[in-house]
């Protein structure tokens, strides 16, 4: 018979597993600006034929104002790390709060007065609309703090 003590170690354990097994590892891909899966765990503003696609963030004035603002915007949610910024581009991580799933975000700026992204879950099938709510709500934001700037 187990006692209460090891029945309790044994659950930490397994949710201990259960954590570090949603990690995974950040794709390969992270800047190449790739289509989405066929996964409703993706959305991105490159494929405007997809279920994936989502419309871009738009911006008035110049790149370097627009990355300024998204990067204000992304302090804001908390739960994002910004892992590589350059001059056209922002890759960010994402960590759920539960159970630690990691999303990867894109933030591309390749055309002028567009932000273009990919936000896709690193693990699983679906992500009951996490990426796509999410981007929603980033572009809500922006949006809020573009016009307080001006």
């Amino acid at each position: 018979m187990l006692k209460k003590e090891n029945i309790i170690k044994i659950k930490i354990l397994f949710i201990c597993l259960i954590a570090v097994s949603c990690v995974g590892k950040p794709p390969t891909t992270i800047g190449n600006y790739t289509d989405c899966p066929d996964k409703p765990n993706c959305v991105s503003t490159k494929n405007s034929y997809s279920t994936t696609y989502i419309e871009p963030i738009r911006y008035d004035g110049s790149r370097a104002e627009a990355k300024k603002l998204l990067l204000l915007t992304l302090e804001s949610f908390g739960v994002s790390s910004v892992k590589n910024e350059k001059d056209n581009f922002i890759y960010v991580e994402f960590v759920s709060k539960i159970f630690g799933f990691v999303d990867d975000v894109e933030f591309y700026f390749n055309k002028p007065g567009v932000i273009e992204f990919r936000s896709a879950s690193r693990i699983g099938y679906s992500d009951l609309g996490v990426n796509r709510n999410r981007m929603e709500s980033i572009r809500s934001k922006f949006n809020v703090l573009a016009k307080s700037e001006m």
